[in-house]
């Protein structure tokens, strides 16, 4: 019988993917399941970057590359870098890898076990799991309703201790769709400072913006050398499959990092690569009509959830979900299995986000409008019988 490590058996499988796997069951067995809990864009990749792709196989880049990644695309990556989020970076500053591994790698670049990082609660489902991989703990910080689900600087100040190590930040969030405004940035920017702490920034989700303007931590004074800048092409480009993302750090991080990476997965997809370069040096056309389109659907999906009694909506300013709070005599998971049971609607419980996620349901509007209308009818079905 193996024995199986407790950095593994200390955390729960994801409950976004287990959640997708069951979707995808329950509509091969033939049961009409409408989708809420999709984290991935339904476009398909734009033209130019699949026909970049296809003539890099053609081209014979099909081998490994430089670990750091194929020169081009940090060079990419760095101009992209500088002239749209104000970080001062070169090529010697990318390593290209897929996003949430660039997320993992850097816990366990920078977390030793005994060290703490502070998290968003409600936050993505991954960060926790990830941190306590790395040995360390992770340090959840409300960020809920009464905040505008943005962390506070009084609140991160106060779980600030002599083990922390590390800020994880994430704008714009998910779950919630909140973009944090310049001025907590540079609060919580000179918390790091001040304690000497690394600030991991997830920005996969930066081109996806209603309201507001993003903030990269490493643009502002005196931040570049403690900030992880982690983005990708999944969510801005429509290229969840192609898992190919970045970091961006000073060399002595982006040196380490790199030892994981070597070890690990040793280089990003190669052909993956160009079709990288491609999307961010081509016409923007496609994310923009994206981006039209999910603020359309942002403002129906809020609009008919607000028509629900019990139900309470925070407009989200960016990123594609909603997380609206239900007022009702059940916990969330049980309202979410309800909801795929009684109605056939998949939405995740937001439960999985955190303790202060609870009473909360995430639901994406990565979905046709007529499958959001649909499946926020049904929802309202099901909260009207409880």
């Amino acid at each position: 019988m193996a024995r199986f490590a407790k950095r593994v058996t200390s955390i729960e499988s994801s409950p976004t993917v287990r959640l997708g796997n069951l979707v995808a069951e329950m509509r091969a067995r033939g049961e009409p399941v409408l989708s809420l809990s999709v984290g991935e864009p339904d476009f398909p990749t734009p033209a130019h970057i699949v026909e970049a792709a296809k003539k890099a196989l053609d081209a014979g880049h099909t081998k490994y590359t430089p670990s750091l990644g194929i020169p081009e695309l940090r060079q990419a990556v760095a101009e992209k870098s500088v002239r749209e989020n104000g970080i001062p970076a070169t090529p010697e500053h990318v390593l290209v890898a897929p996003s949430k591994h660039a997320l993992y790698m850097a816990c366990m670049a920078l977390l030793d076990p005994g060290d703490e990082a502070i998290l968003p609660d409600p936050g993505w489902v991954s960060y926790a799991p990830i941190v306590e991989l790395a040995g360390a703990r992770p340090v959840p910080v409300r960020a809920a309703d009464e905040d505008g689900f943005v962390p506070s600087v009084d609140a991160v100040a106060e779980r600030i201790t002599p083990r922390t190590r590390a800020l994880v930040l994430n704008s714009p969030s998910n779950p919630a769709g909140s973009v944090t405004p310049r001025e907590t940035v540079r609060g919580l920017a000179d918390l790091a400072k001040d304690h000497d702490l690394v600030v991991i920034s997830d920005e996969i989700y930066e081109k996806i913006l209603y309201e507001g303007a993003h903030v990269s931590p490493a643009s502002l004074d005196g931040m570049f050398d403690r900030t992880v800048t982690v983005n990708g092409f999944s969510k801005t480009y429509a290229m969840t499959g192609w898992r190919l993302g970045w970091l961006v750090a000073p060399p002595p991080i982006v040196r380490e990092v790199a030892k994981v990476q070597e070890h690990s997965i040793t280089c990003a997809t190669s052909f993956a690569q160009h079709a990288g370069v491609a999307a961010l040096r081509g016409p923007k056309a496609p994310l923009e009509a994206m981006v039209r389109e999910f603020r359309a659907r942002r403002d129906l999906i809020v609009k008919e959830l607000e028509a629900i009694d019990r139900v309470s909506v925070f407009r989200p300013a960016g990123a594609f979900y909603v997380f609206p709070k239900f007022d009702v005599p059940v916990d969330s998971q049980t309202l979410s299995e309800r909801l795929l049971k009684e109605a056939k609607v998949a939405v995740t419980p937001g439960r999985a986000f955190g303790p202060a996620g609870e009473g909360h349901q995430r639901l994406s509007y990565a979905a046709s409008r007529e499958t959001i209308s649909e499946g926020v009818r049904r929802i309202a079905e099901v909260v009207g019988r409880l």
